[in-house]
């Protein structure tokens, strides 16, 4: 079926004027592009310009949001149920040996990506799902027609998808005194430190493997798109390390994938008082991540902060300074 046949799809990456209206009742930000077309008092949209078809793209790309069919093949050795790995590595060479390549296949759920509950996409740059990206569209625009001055930083980048799209709306919007900064310990999450006994309670982040992406990595994602220049920075290191002392004057855009309470307050012990009064503060765990929660919880009433947050989908959230 021809993508321009799908209203679904188009719902969700370009006429993000038929999204549900967010908890605050503004709804999306896309939805002034509505117009009188006629003359005839009937509401339209106005043709999308180069730039919302290259962002709705970039969108759609960075979640492989219907670009793989209906079925997803992942090498065997790569899923994460069943048989040890050492087992799974040696039932593939034995066939490798033939020429051959054994894979699960599984049918891909769009829901999923729509709301960023598919776990470790096995391409995607991103696994945070359209409705925070889209969010995350709606802040940069924001800041960007607002004057909001300052930087946009994600804390916490997995393979970069998030930072990608940033720099895409930048790109977009021909930014260019602006710089995305990347903060990962490009190594995975740290070990608990024993200061925060809800994260030795929950997930054991630091043990998966496949949250250790390397910046070189990363670094190769961004050049993909065409997006690896000047305007990009990355601060590796673990987030006590790198972000107290980062060369940051002032931020736009402070949004946090840290999973953890620890690698959630640090970051916002450091990088809080840099973001602009407008700017945007989005959290992605909150909802799934008891740590993340409560280091939120905990920064917002010891310093007083009174902002509404705003819920984006099931996980993500934000408030505006």
């Amino acid at each position: 079926m021809r993508a321009w046949r799908r209203p679904r799809l188009w719902a969700a990456l370009l006429g993000r004027a038929a999204r549900r209206p967010s908890h605050d009742g503004s709804g999306s930000r896309f939805a002034s592009r509505l117009t009188d077309v006629s003359g005839s008092g009937k509401m339209g949209p106005v043709t999308p310009t180069a730039a919302d078809l290259y962002v709705s793209l970039l969108k759609k790309t960075l979640t492989r949001y219907d670009l793989e069919g209906e079925w997803l093949y992942v090498p065997y050795v790569n899923q994460r149920r069943g048989v040890s790995a050492s087992v799974k590595r040696a039932i593939q060479t034995a066939v490798r040996r033939r020429g051959l390549e054994l894979v699960h296949r599984s049918r891909i759920d769009l829901a999923l990506r729509d709301d960023g509950r598919e776990t470790f996409p096995f391409t995607a740059e991103t696994m945070i799902g359209l409705a925070r990206l889209n969010q995350l569209q709606d802040a940069v625009e924001d800041v960007i027609t607002k004057g909001v001055p300052g930087d946009l930083i994600e804390a916490g980048v997995w393979r970069g998808g998030a930072c990608i799209f940033m720099r895409g709306v930048l790109a977009a919007h021909q930014v260019t005194d602006r710089t995305v900064w990347v903060a990962d310990s490009f190594q995975g999450l740290p070990r608990p430190s024993g200061d925060y006994p809800v994260d030795g309670d929950g997930f054991p982040f630091w043990e998966n493997p496949t949250l250790a992406i390397s910046q070189e990595e990363v670094e190769k994602n961004f050049a993909k798109y065409g997006l690896l220049d000047q305007q990009v920075r990355f601060l590796k290191g673990w987030f006590k390390d790198t972000l107290p002392h980062a060369p940051i004057d002032q931020l736009a855009v402070l949004r946090l994938d840290g999973d953890m309470y620890e690698s959630t307050i640090q970051t916002l012990d450091a990088l809080y008082s840099k973001v602009s009064a407008g700017g945007y503060v989005i959290v992605d765990d909150y909802g799934a991540v008891e740590g993340c929660r409560a280091a939120v919880e905990d920064f917002r009433n010891d310093h007083g902060i009174i902002a509404p947050i705003t819920r984006i989908d099931w996980g993500g959230v934000y408030w505006q300074v």
